[in-house]
């Protein structure tokens, strides 16, 4: 089977499109999955890396760019469309499937026009316009929460949590010795990109961090724009830190942490609940419909993490978070222990199954 997938711009919309793609590997041996992205997007640097093909076409968002930025992404959708029809054309693929954001509807349109089968994935509690626009032309709808579900159509759509990489359930197991003896380990995200009042909070927390005990080692990825300044802060601290601008190995990084500080998108949740990690989650206010808050919620409601809102964080407050925690073991494992049972395993496989079902129904049909 050949499959097409249309992932990028940020790591929430494009791991998804990974596991699924590594899934396919798995569970049809000999299939073949192209991705389709942007030549600007976190696709760039990763597909590739995955062992995966990558197709550029144009494509631009449109949501929260201000009127100017939304024209532009509006005048982009033809023009990628022309480009998924000739991909599509050209690769013939049994099945396409969108992950959400700018680069889903052209070649979800593209497939729908030349009558293959479609599946779009919904990993966010309120879906996405670009998803909602789509819903009407797809085969098949995956979405992470029963109270999704709602914005579609029941007859299509399957409830099955957010497709995460097997790497993450492999690093649920502890690594040797306790914290104390190997030493407390705090795994800092701010998404794929970085998020500027996270790093400049844990700037602000590392001299109470630095005197703390037990004195925590730090993994931290900054972004692209902040990485010098963030290097320095700790080289300056002197606490020990791996700091980064971009972590491609992100399961080993879970592994290792005992403590994780991050953006709360829909896959970062997905991917902490499968490793079974306490959290503390600082939504990105920006999110439009708010669900970085609502994803955040879900998991401090069960008792997984803590939430910090942006427009609150200081190093202070960040500081007395992470303090907190370091001096309650047996609150991070009943935390961890929350956030475990949250994670769904079974997720990537059970979109994998549903979609060769359909392209299988097809040729039965033909």
């Amino acid at each position: 089977m050949r499959v097409i997938i249309a992932a990028g711009g940020t790591g929430g919309h494009l791991y998804p499109g990974v596991a699924l793609a590594r899934e396919f590997d798995r569970l049809e041996p000999g299939s073949e999955t192209i991705f389709v992205g942007t030549d600007r997007g976190l696709e760039m640097k990763v597909v590739p890396r995955e062992g995966y093909e990558l197709i550029t076409i144009t494509a631009r968002g449109v949501m929260g760019r201000g009127v100017w930025g939304a024209v532009q992404g509006l005048v982009a959708v033809p023009v990628g469309l022309l480009q998924c029809l000739a991909i599509c054309r050209q690769r013939r693929p049994d099945l396409a499937i969108g992950i959400g954001g700018y680069t889903s509807p052209p070649l979800v349109l593209a497939a729908f026009l030349l009558g293959i089968k479609r599946a779009i994935l919904e990993p966010n509690v309120r879906p996405g316009v670009a998803n909602r626009v789509l819903s009407p032309f797809a085969n098949l709808i995956f979405v992470s929460f029963a109270d999704t579900a709602s914005f579609f159509a029941p007859r299509k759509t399957r409830v099955v949590g957010t497709p995460v990489r097997r790497e993450f359930f492999e690093a649920s197991i502890p690594v040797e010795g306790s914290p104390e003896t190997r030493g407390f380990t705090i795994l800092v995200l701010g998404g794929s990109q970085g998020a500027r009042s996270i790093n400049r909070a844990m700037i602000a927390a590392l001299p109470t961090l630095a005197v703390a005990r037990p004195r925590p080692r730090v993994i931290h990825q900054t972004g692209e724009h902040d990485y010098e300044e963030v290097a320095v802060a700790y080289r300056n601290a002197r606490l020990e830190a791996e700091v980064l601008p971009f972590i491609f190995d992100v399961p080993r990084a879970f592994r290792l942490a005992d403590l994780i500080v991050s953006r709360s998108g829909a896959t970062t949740v997905a991917e902490i609940t499968a490793c079974g990690k306490p959290a503390i989650l600082i939504p990105f206010p920006h999110a439009i419909h708010g669900h970085q808050e609502r994803n955040a919620r879900i998991l401090e409601q069960a008792g997984a993490a803590t939430v910090i809102l942006d427009v609150g964080l200081t190093g202070e407050a960040l500081a007395a978070a992470i303090t907190a925690l370091l001096g309650d073991p047996g609150r991070l494992g009943e935390m961890g222990r929350c956030s475990k049972g949250l994670g769904r395993a079974d997720s990537a496989e059970r979109v994998v199954t549903a979609c060769q079902k359909l392209v299988q129904d097809v040729e039965r049909e033909t």
